[in-house]
């Protein structure tokens, strides 16, 4: 505590800041570590693990027959924005059924019209009419008829998004060579809190890329704030997309990581094949807070870096135990520069990302939520689930904000069956008559009212 303070009132006489995060000679070379230049002086960190292959011929057919025999899916839905900021959506297409057993917690059912308030999330009578009028009361006898009320104008809305297309969703086994898992991290994280997930899924067969973000784990640190910002960090990830990216690939997200995996699935459609998302708030643009600590200068956050330490571990794992804290130093949690930490936290801004992008996504994603997180309410990762088209959320009681690092085995299991899961479109189909159908497609039309007042 007391090296910080020195250290942090030297960082405030000399302008410059302490503890920089610098790129380091890897420690397992042979072990997957790649060092990648994005851009010029831009180098990241990542760990590429492709396991042994077997034979060329045979895995080229059999890959092949996996990705022709996946259940194409009808996605449809009317997105549709009025001036005062509401928004409502319109499921017309399919409806999927999860057959995942670790995600009975959210499986999508179908339903009849619901509206949806974020405020309190009630529900109300189902009408697919956004602004539905009661029925008129009828006068008790030997009462005149009131004057009719003025006819209200119907409102005309500011922006209207179609969405209707077909997608084709399929089981993705390790022994498949067109499928690539990307792990991204958080704000002060590192690849090293995916160890566990990167370890399972390597040795099932799976080509697993995980890089450090700019400032993070052995990534190059450039001291200019605009080299924190969320667009030049989701172009840093752009580029290792580019170049690991496979036919079929899955993003994985933690916390901040969520908005870089949005983004490349927003980008990408026919590439990203699934998306997971652990912990990663609602889908609310972004926008960084003038009141948070993270405003102070570099050297004042270095001073107080003990203390976030603490804090970070008191609300990030549900417990605080010997072995969280030797998990948070394995895993380089909050191991970065004043300086990153404050340049990261104020250039989350994003307003691209709102509930309309995200209500665009037409791929499978899988909501994980550590029920004793204090750093993402449960509320927001409900509100995820209701925006998206395809998506199913899955609660871990005894898990925090850092849940795959708490319980690995739970949810490398998780996500180890959700890359496994494929719709079964056929039972839908062949178990029903035409007028069964014509009511089905009617029950699932979902609406949404949201006014959009909430932050991330």
């Amino acid at each position: 505590m007391l090296t910080s303070i020195t250290e942090g009132i030297l960082c405030c006489l000399t302008g410059k800041a302490a503890s920089l995060v610098l790129p380091l000679e890897s420690s397992e070379p042979s072990d997957g570590f790649e060092f990648v230049e994005v851009k010029p002086g831009r180098v990241l960190r990542v760990r590429h693990i492709v396991p042994e292959r077997q034979p060329i011929e045979t895995e080229k057919q059999d890959s092949r027959n996996d990705s022709d025999s996946g259940s194409s899916v009808h996605c449809k839905r009317k997105i549709t924005v009025y001036r005062n900021g509401q928004l409502v959506i319109e499921n017309l297409g399919d409806v999927l059924h999860s057959e995942i057993l670790q995600c009975q917690d959210g499986d999508l059912e179908p339903c009849s019209t619901v509206e949806v308030e974020l405020a309190d999330y009630k529900e109300i009578a189902s009408s697919p009419d956004p602004n539905p009028v009661p029925p008129p009361v009828p006068p008790p006898p030997g009462e005149h008829k009131p004057a009719p009320p003025p006819r209200r104008r119907r409102r005309k809305p500011k922006r209207t998004v179609v969405i209707d297309s077909k997608r084709v969703i399929s089981s993705c086994k390790g022994t498949h060579s067109d499928v690539a898992l990307f792990f991204v991290h958080g704000v002060g994280g590192s690849l090293d809190i995916w160890s566990s997930q990167l370890d399972f899924f390597s040795r099932l067969g799976y080509e697993v890329i995980a890089p450090d973000l700019a400032g993070h784990g052995a990534s190059t640190a450039p001291q200019i704030a605009a080299a924190y910002t969320f667009y030049a960090l989701a172009e840093d990830l752009r580029a290792i997309f580019k170049r690991y990216a496979r036919k079929r690939n899955i993003l994985i997200g933690h916390s901040y990581g969520v908005s870089f995996c949005t983004f490349l699935a927003h980008e990408y459609p026919d590439l990203v094949h699934k998306v997971v998302m652990i912990n990663g708030g609602g889908p609310t643009a972004l926008e960084p807070s003038l009141c948070s600590i993270f405003q102070l200068p570099s050297c004042v956050l270095h001073c107080l870096s003990p203390c976030l330490a603490w804090s970070f571990l008191k609300a990030g794992f549900a417990r605080q135990g010997a072995k969280e804290k030797q998990l948070l130093k394995q895993g380089n949690a909050f191991n970065v520069s004043p300086f990153v930490l404050r340049a990261m936290m104020s250039g989350q801004y994003w307003p691209e990302g709102d509930e309309v992008y995200h209500a665009e996504l037409t791929v499978p994603i899988l909501l994980v939520h550590g029920m004793c997180d204090k750093f993402v309410p449960m509320d927001e990762d409900q509100r995820m689930a209701e925006i998206l088209l395809f998506a199913f959320l899955k609660v871990i009681e005894e898990g925090s904000h850092m849940v795959m690092m708490e319980c690995p085995d739970t949810v490398n299991t998780l996500l180890h069956e959700f890359f496994l899961w494929e719709p079964d479109m056929s039972r839908k189909d062949s178990s029903k008559t035409d007028t069964e159908k014509t009511v089905a497609v009617s029950d699932t039309l979902h609406t949404l009212k949201i006014n959009k007042v909430m932050d991330k």
